[in-house]
C-alpha cells in the first residue's frame, strides 16, 4: 500500500479538518486568509488542531503562507497554491457524487451551495 498514490494521497487529504481548511481557503472574493479568520469560520477547531494542519498542508505544497512583516507584530496569511486549488476540483466530483448517492434532500445539487461554496 505504500506505493499506491490514492492511500498516500488519503493521509493527506483523509484527516479531520482538511476538507473545511481547503474550502474556507477557497471560499469569499479574497484569496487570502488569516489564522483567526479561519479559526472563526471552523468554529469548533482548536487552534492547535488548525495549526497542525494549516503546516501540514504547507508541507504538503497544497497551501502557502506568507508572512507581512512590514507591520508589527507580522501577520501571517495563508491561501491555496496551484496543487490546492486543483484539489478543489476533486471537492467538486465529492459534491456531485454526495448529491447523487448519499444527501439528495439536502440541495446540494444546486449550482451553487452557499454553505461549501462550491
Amino acid at each position: 500500500m505504500k506505493e499506491c498514490a490514492v492511500y498516500r494521497s488519503s493521509h493527506i487529504i483523509g484527516k479531520k479538518w482538511t476538507i473545511e481548511i481547503m474550502l474556507e481557503l477557497y471560499k469569499g472574493e479574497k484569496e487570502e486568509k488569516r489564522f483567526n479568520e479561519l479559526k472563526r469560520k471552523l468554529g469548533s477547531i482548536t487552534p492547535t488542531a488548525l495549526s497542525t494542519r494549516l503546516n501540514e498542508l504547507e508541507k504538503e505544497g497544497m497551501i502557502e503562507k506568507h508572512i507581512d512583516t512590514s507591520v508589527l507584530p507580522g501577520k501571517s496569511e495563508y491561501y491555496l497554491t496551484e496543487c490546492g486549488k486543483e484539489f478543489i476540483q476533486v471537492i467538486r466530483e465529492l459534491k456531485k457524487w454526495s448529491a447523487k448517492w448519499k444527501f439528495r434532500e439536502m440541495g446540494c445539487e444546486e449550482a451553487f451551495c452557499k454553505c461549501c461554496g462550491i
